[in-house]
């Protein structure tokens, strides 16, 4: 038997059981990290047990870490940094690369050809060594991994949105747009993105997914969030020392990244049809 959509077909827009638990993971994901560390139990450098890798307890839900520090409170701090991070450099990246890649499109030419040869050489370089180039060179802060991880995807997006852009450049509508005499402008922001918009979000849910593995792995290498800040990346390296004892400090935080890396994927594979594919 065929599964029934849950949510309402009013408006052409069905989505199946899995995308719905999984926008409701992301969905409270994202308000742990605005309302989070304000309810957290233990400030996030209290040292709160005498014993290092504690259990998990009445007290210490999550258990301790390897200063003795709370966890569970850690997490809920991480929470805002992993999670606002990744969101505001994805955000810049795919604004930069679809504005980039509808302006390409419809002018074509040489802004096209060298604008392509550009990202197309910052694309081949390996987004991690880029990333640890980057930050050792210019040292770590948050405005700084923000703006590095925009620009590491920004020719990726560049390069979808193009794609989209050109093949919507062809259609009879935006023919007739430029017979009319309309304007650049008109063209990418009337006729070619709202053609191109759903896509163009599903892509910035694969791009998310990217971005919070990245961070987490500058982190783990010591190059992300510095102390006495730390986000989830920075939580496992800090504990990896209880790996040995399944202490819960160093498989929580992975089980933080893994439940929203997936719930990501899992939202954007069970959009409605009508949001991912325009055509």
């Amino acid at each position: 038997m065929s599964q029934t959509p849950v949510s309402s077909p009013r408006f052409g827009m069905r989505m199946n059981a899995t995308g719905i638990i999984s926008g409701l993971i992301i969905l409270c994901w994202a308000v742990i990290a605005v309302i989070g560390p304000t309810f957290a139990p233990h400030a996030p450098g209290d040292i709160v047990d005498f014993d290092f890798f504690g259990p998990m307890s009445e007290q210490l839900w999550l258990g301790s870490d390897y200063l003795g520090r709370d966890i569970f409170s850690r997490i809920l701090l991480g929470t805002r940094y992993t999670v606002g991070i990744s969101f505001g450099a994805v955000c810049i990246a795919c604004f930069s690369g679809v504005v980039l890649g509808m302006t390409a499109a419809v002018t074509g030419g040489y802004f096209d050809t060298i604008l392509s040869r550009v990202l197309d050489a910052l694309n081949s370089i390996p987004s991690k060594l880029f990333g640890l180039v980057m930050v050792a060179a210019i040292g770590s802060s948050i405005p700084v991994l923000v703006i590095l991880l925009a620009v590491i995807y920004t020719p990726g997006s560049y390069r979808f949105a193009r794609a989209l852009a050109v093949n919507c450049n062809t259609m009879d509508y935006v023919a007739v747009a430029r017979a009319r005499g309309e304007k650049t402008l008109y063209l990418i922001f009337q006729e070619i993105l709202p053609n191109i918009t759903g896509p163009v979000l599903a892509d910035l849910g694969l791009r998310f997914v990217f971005i919070v593995l990245l961070l987490s792995g500058l982190s783990f290498l010591g190059l992300g969030v510095q102390p006495p800040n730390a986000d989830w990346g920075s939580l496992v390296k800090e504990n990896i020392g209880g790996l040995a004892f399944a202490a819960p400090a160093v498989i929580a935080p992975c089980l933080a990244i893994a439940s929203l890396t997936i719930s990501v994927n899992l939202l954007i594979d069970n959009l409605p049809v009508k949001i991912r594919d325009r055509s």
